[in-house]
């Protein structure tokens, strides 16, 4: 417990966006492993394995509260270049914004504005460090499809901070 609690936080954080649920989905995947402790059958890390309770518990509460309603900036369907666009990618390089990234809250507050999907890649990826195999086998997805939406994920990200340092957000 001791071993992943910080990270475990940090995930059911980000797909939660409220420190309540965080800490009922941390308690939760806890005590969901500790019942489960005898089948886990050694195959992946026992880490990934934690993490796939957490996801699950989280995703149960979200489908039973109906709770996610966020608005998106960017269609589900956008394609690559007009998620590039409103990346920032189509204007000449601004070295105002790429700074701007290391503004922590800066950047929770555009994850937060993420949808679901979206945050959950880039916790998993980028914040927690995660290849892209194990974040596929989180996920359930193929390798190539993973980092796709990873890729698209990212994108939606800088979108929304750069909408936030034109003050659109």
């Amino acid at each position: 417990m001791q071993r992943h609690e910080a990270a475990l936080w940090r995930y059911a954080r980000a797909l939660c966006t409220d420190d309540a649920r965080a800490e009922d989905a941390l308690q939760e995947t806890f005590v969901q492993a500790w019942r489960s402790a005898a089948s886990f059958r050694g195959e992946g890390s026992a880490r990934a394995w934690i993490f796939t309770i957490a996801r699950n518990h989280v995703r149960r509460n979200a489908r039973r509260a109906r709770h996610e309603h966020e608005a998106r900036h960017t269609p589900p369907d956008a394609t690559l270049e007009e998620l590039a666009t409103a990346a920032g990618f189509a204007a000449p390089a601004d070295l105002g914004f790429a700074q701007r990234l290391d503004d922590r809250d800066e950047v929770l507050a555009a994850l937060a504005r993420l949808d679901a999907a979206d945050r959950e890649l880039v916790v998993l990826r980028d914040l927690e460090g995660h290849d892209n195999e194990t974040v596929a086998a989180l996920l359930g997805l193929g390798l190539a499809a993973t980092k796709s939406r990873v890729h698209r994920a990212r994108l939606r990200l800088l979108a929304e901070l750069r909408r936030s340092r034109e003050g659109h957000a």
